[in-house]
């Protein structure tokens, strides 16, 4: 796949990876935007931005990745950005 099949994947609700990166395991979703309510807040910024709008804002969608750490540990990263590489590349697939 393309990177723009890649997106149209993940509009659809699909996990994608590439062969080419390092890491095994990869994978990006899509979480989809949601209401976001001030009592579900651990983040203390987030809270009180919040909590200055009345007790609810929306988060907006985002593209998320299944990644790891500089240690290993496994780690979700929010707000994934595709390089040029990622980009141009055509060794996207689904993840099944």
């Amino acid at each position: 796949m393309n990177f723009g099949q890649a997106i149209e994947a993940l509009k659809q609700g699909k996990k994608v990876t590439r062969k080419g990166w390092n890491g095994k395991g990869m994978f990006l979703w899509l979480k989809p935007s949601t209401v976001i309510k001030e009592d579900w807040c651990k983040d203390d910024m987030l809270k009180n931005l919040v909590h200055e709008n009345g007790g609810e804002i929306l988060g907006l969608g985002t593209i998320c990745m299944y990644t790891h750490d500089s240690t290993g540990r496994k780690a979700i990263l929010t707000g994934w950005l595709a390089s040029q590489s990622d980009m141009l590349s055509e060794d996207w697939e689904l993840v099944e």
